[in-house]
């Protein structure tokens, strides 16, 4: 099994050539979503990656002529299923799946909420979850200071606000927690908003009287880089505001990586920590996530015993595993015939 990739691009993207991939989708680009559907079809099979936010259109809906245009199949893997779609974004994922030849969500949430709140056809939809590094076998090296990390791309709804508020709860403990914020601004943000988000942390930090405990780190990391970053956490915070989010694969590598999880109970932590490797609290209360915070670093026995429930998961959430599983739902979509896989990333 060989394969490809073809990208989607947005303006301001690094357009150079890249191992592996066969074609790029830019904006204005020569042949649009034409000349995108004919790199796939030199495949036997695409994998599409579907985030309303990726394609080009409102909502994301120009996606469509491509998928229609394909004469070979493909497996579509949802990242984001809504609660409240609108009725365009409901007719888009709708006319998506069933296009697609199979389709993947990446936790049973995401399948309950589509097969009940979207016309498809549940028979076609799998639960693969999505994949993590293996973090493990890089050592864990502590400060002499608790360490708590948030990851990812930055911007409103993740809820960090509140997470500096629940530090400035901490300030007793000692030693006190300190707090790293690391990945760069969400590039839509940037577009629209510019800074101002990171900038109002910057000023809730300082009238707290936390900025000094706190760290940000604006780069994207390449693995071995974030591997050591996730290592160092005694605790990883994810204090989103979103109760929409249905996938998020900082918590699958937190988890795969075997550090403890504190999270607000959007649907992808309600479903992996209930009885797992986290605790989990409401929304937008840093009293509540201080609290669980202060659990953890206070009690060694319960920290060990959350560590203690990722080596369970683990091997079901590493890349090979998760490999094979989209492996074998390959060959059921072509009649068990090898494959050369074209992939339509974000």
């Amino acid at each position: 099994m060989y394969g490809g990739t073809v990208r989607v691009t947005a303006d301001g993207d690094d357009h150079r050539p890249v191992p592996g991939v066969v074609h790029t989708w830019a904006p204005g680009g020569l042949g649009g979503w034409q000349a995108a559907a004919s790199a796939l079809d030199q495949f036997d099979i695409a994998i599409v990656q579907h985030e309303y936010g990726i394609y080009p259109g409102l909502d994301g809906h120009e996606v469509l002529p491509l998928l229609h245009r394909l004469t070979v199949p493909f497996i579509v893997v949802l990242h984001t299923v809504l609660a409240r779609p609108t009725p365009r974004q409901k007719g888009v994922l709708e006319e998506v799946v069933a296009e697609a030849a199979a389709v993947v969500t990446m936790t049973g949430s995401a399948r309950d909420r589509l097969i009940t709140g979207y016309r498809v056809d549940a028979g076609k939809v799998s639960v693969i979850p999505h994949g993590a590094a293996d973090h493990t076998g890089v050592p864990s090296r502590h400060g002499l200071r608790p360490h708590l990390l948030t990851w990812g791309l930055i911007g409103p709804g993740k809820g960090i606000e509140w997470a500096l508020r629940a530090l400035a709860l901490l300030k007793e403990l000692v030693p006190a927690p300190v707090y790293t914020v690391a990945g760069k601004t969400h590039p839509k943000v940037l577009e629209h908003q510019g800074e101002a988000y990171r900038d109002r942390l910057h000023d809730i930090g300082a009238q707290l009287g936390v900025d000094a405990a706190v760290r940000y780190d604006p780069v994207y990391r390449d693995e071995g880089s974030l591997s050591r970053l996730i290592r160092s956490a005694d605790i990883v915070v994810l204090p989103y505001d979103s109760s929409e989010q249905v996938t998020s694969g900082v918590l699958i590598e937190a988890t795969a990586a075997g550090i403890p999880v504190v999270a607000t109970v959007f649907p992808h932590a309600v479903e992996l920590l209930t009885g797992g490797p986290g605790l989990l609290v409401p929304h937008r209360d840093p009293t509540a996530l201080a609290a669980a915070i202060r659990r953890i670093l206070t009690e060694p026995a319960l920290a060990d015993e959350l560590t203690g429930r990722t080596r369970a998961l683990v091997p079901h959430l590493l890349w090979p595993a998760v490999a094979a599983r989209y492996r074998e739902l390959v060959h059921v979509v072509l009649g068990s015939r090898p494959a050369a896989v074209a992939a339509l990333p974000r």
